[in-house]
């Protein structure tokens, strides 16, 4: 690749510090895909939807025990 002469030259001090300063510039990286819910979560709607389910199941029972003839 051939060396492209530049307009500027550059100037390197000889006596004190050399600062240079920084530009932060965005970086792209590769998305991380992220599970829509988490195990967690997961785990308390399964929990909730079991309590529901046992809910459920002692009504019908009491409603079958209120109908039974005595």
């Amino acid at each position: 690749m051939p060396e492209v002469k530049s307009s500027f030259r550059e100037v390197l001090p000889k006596q004190g510090q050399l600062s240079v300063e920084d530009i932060p510039t965005l970086v792209l990286c590769k998305p991380k895909l992220l599970p829509l819910k988490s195990v967690t979560l997961e785990k308390l709607e399964k929990m909730q939807r079991e309590a529901q389910e046992a809910i459920r199941q002692q009504e019908a029972m009491q409603r079958e025990q209120q109908h039974e003839p005595k």
